[in-house]
């Protein structure tokens, strides 16, 4: 790190968009661009991304972000990414050879009933600790090396996001990923940190098309981007850069991201925690010979329901609305959301259910239906926070919360009143990009101690719960996600 060094870049490429943000050494924001991203269904269930598309708004936003600053200035980058998507490209000639599987994406369902109708289910978690999901990307992968045409393996790369950003900003020197993401493909074996061997010959993955796995925080090269060499310092998947900016660093501790889909992640230390199969067990983050665990709760519609309010059925003009809309009604007129647009994640694993309202009546109203899919963001979070409960040594005292849906003051009140826990939102809710920046000053020497940056954090509000009626609706919606399970079956 030279002494001109004055920021840290932080890279957050995100489902809906692609965001960068500079900061300083006092932790604050010097400069931010985001670029949304084309969402692709070729058929239902489908989703995908233009990889590209993804490369060009990385490079977009980058500049866009330092454009009132030297790029000497910068002292590292840090990159987080959404997890479990993925693609192949071609090393010679630098394009992608599909466009890139999104980890919403259920077209491998099928397979994954294979898989487990041939009874690998225990054996995928216990080396994985993931279930068998259509999710996480080693199915992906299979699928796009069966569907992809004139594929040459000895030129074929294959990787998640991260791993394609970084062998582009390095100029394709480095194919490499962290171990947090890679424990999400299906493909690593959580105890020896690996590529796990039996896996890659249960998937027909070639060893040779994926990336080298490193530490999460640790250098993964330079760039040139900016024309100068700026060295790129961390990876993390999105939830667990969450986990780190948030400060949950040992276990007891544990976040929410309200996104597309929510994310409950819980620290769990140095040792891998099961839970049969409901919650999984993944990498918070990796230093050196340091080794960290996680628990999560993986939510695949939350505020993906939100837009599809907006963008799908029009009972809303903006995602903020829902709010004032909700309050609008003392309760939610007997409607329950299921939110199983993309199927159901943790805990039902269910990727045949489909989203659903019940219970409606004739006296139902717009307010109603707004309500009802605001408290079943609430009612997901708190059936894996249910769950964590039963396996953590330490009771949970609170949940901190980022994300864009944590805006939202009713929501945050109604999960405090349903959790029966105080609710800590921080001022800077893009913990996500705030977390992979810590990572990488600290692995550059900008920054000293963890702690510190972590004490620095200003709180802007805590929920304290209020309320225990909330318990029998969240009974009554039990009721209808059981109904909904294999609705596609």
């Amino acid at each position: 790190m030279t002494t001109a060094a004055r920021y840290i870049l932080a890279l957050d490429l995100g489902t809906t968009g692609n965001r960068a943000f500079l900061f300083d050494q006092a932790g604050n924001v010097a400069g931010q661009a985001y670029q949304e991203l084309k969402q692709y269904y070729p058929q239902p269930g489908w989703l995908e991304h233009d990889a590209e598309e993804i490369w060009a708004a990385t490079q977009s936003v980058i500049r866009a972000a330092t454009s009132k600053i030297q790029p000497s200035e910068i002292a590292a980058i840090g990159l987080t990414v959404q997890r479990e998507t993925c693609l192949l490209w071609d090393k010679n000639t630098g394009k992608s050879l599909h466009r890139a599987i999104v980890w919403q994406d259920r077209r491998t369902a099928p397979f994954c009933n294979e898989l487990r109708d041939r009874g690998l289910a225990a054996e995928i978690y216990d080396r994985t600790g993931l279930v068998i999901d259509a999710y996480f990307s080693a199915t992906k992968l299979r699928w796009l090396l069966d569907h992809t045409q004139g594929i040459d393996l000895n030129t074929v790369l294959a990787g998640t996001i991260d791993t394609w950003i970084l062998w582009n900003l390095t100029g394709g020197k480095v194919h490499a990923t962290d171990h947090s993401n890679a424990s999400r493909t299906l493909l690593m074996n959580l105890k020896t940190l690996e590529w796990d061997e039996r896996l890659l010959e249960l998937f027909e993955i070639p060893a040779q098309t994926l990336p080298t796995i490193q530490p999460s925080l640790g250098t993964f090269g330079v760039t040139n981007l900016l024309e100068v060499e700026i060295p790129i310092t961390a990876i993390l998947g999105d939830q667990q850069a969450a986990l780190f900016g948030q400060g949950c660093d040992r276990p007891g501790l544990m976040k929410c991201t309200y996104g597309t889909g929510s994310f409950l992640v819980a620290h769990t230390g140095s040792e891998i925690v099961r839970s049969n199969q409901q919650l999984i067990s993944t990498i918070a983050w990796t230093e050196n010979n340091q080794i960290g665990y996680a628990l999560e709760g993986s939510m695949f519609t939350s505020g993906a329901c939100i837009q599809w309010l907006r963008d799908g059925l029009g009972l809303i003009s903006t995602a903020q609305e829902t709010e004032a809309i909700a309050q609008q009604v003392p309760d939610n007129g007997g409607v329950y959301f299921v939110p199983a647009l993309s199927g159901l994640g943790t805990p039902h694993w269910n990727m045949n259910a489909r989203g659903a309202f019940m219970g409606i009546t004739g006296g139902v109203r717009r307010e109603h239906l707004v309500r009802s899919v605001l408290e079943a963001i609430a009612f997901q979070v708190k059936e894996v926070v249910d769950e964590i409960e039963t396996h953590s040594p330490i009771p949970l005292q609170k949940l901190s919360v980022d994300g864009g849906a944590c805006e939202n003051n009713f929501l945050m009140q109604l999960q405090a009143d349903v959790l029966g826990i105080a609710i800590e939102r921080p001022t800077i809710r893009d913990t996500t990009v705030l977390g992979v920046a810590f990572a990488a000053g600290l692995a550059a020497g900008f920054w000293q101690h963890y702690d510190q940056l972590v004490e620095r954090r200003v709180i802007d509000r805590i929920f304290e719960p209020s309320s225990s009626s909330i318990q029998s609706d969240f009974k009554q919606w039990q009721k209808a996600v059981d109904r909904a399970k294999d609705w596609q079956a």
